[in-house]
């Protein structure tokens, strides 16, 4: 049996892979931008006109950029047989959401979808051995 464990935040994905008495660690990362948007900005003239932002521009390329990234990520589990998603942050129920509405044959294999803070790669490892309870013979 595949047991997938995946932990997931913008910047990558760790995927720890259980199968029988092997074990497989892999990072994909997300190739987001990063968008600091910043105020408008006035004229030299005072009461000049302002320049002003279109926050909607950059959270729709944010948007189409996350679902490039959850396509990526569904493609890489999409031979488990129980999947476990963890994370620090909303990513993860984005994720899960995602998987239910463009693979739902990937989202009904999703048994958890835990709250886990930032780890190292051996805390990820321990933390989905942990979870499925599995112990190397």
């Amino acid at each position: 049996m595949k047991k997938i464990g995946i932990w997931i935040d913008k910047e990558k994905a760790h995927i720890v892979t259980l199968e029988g008495e092997k074990e497989h660690f892999k990072t994909i990362a997300s190739e987001l931008e990063s968008f600091n948007v910043r105020g408008g900005s006035r004229s030299k003239t005072r009461w000049g006109p302002q320049q002003v932002v279109h926050d909607s521009k950059y959270l729709e390329r944010e948007k189409h950029q996350m679902r490039d990234y959850f396509t990526t990520l569904a493609d890489a589990v999409k031979n488990a047989d129980v999947i476990s998603v963890f994370g620090p942050a909303e990513v993860k129920e984005k994720f899960a959401k995602e998987l239910s509405e463009k693979h739902p044959e990937i989202a009904a294999k999703v048994k958890a979808v835990d709250t886990a803070d930032s780890m190292t790669d051996n805390q990820v490892k321990a933390l989905v051995k942990e979870h499925f309870g599995w112990e190397r013979p």
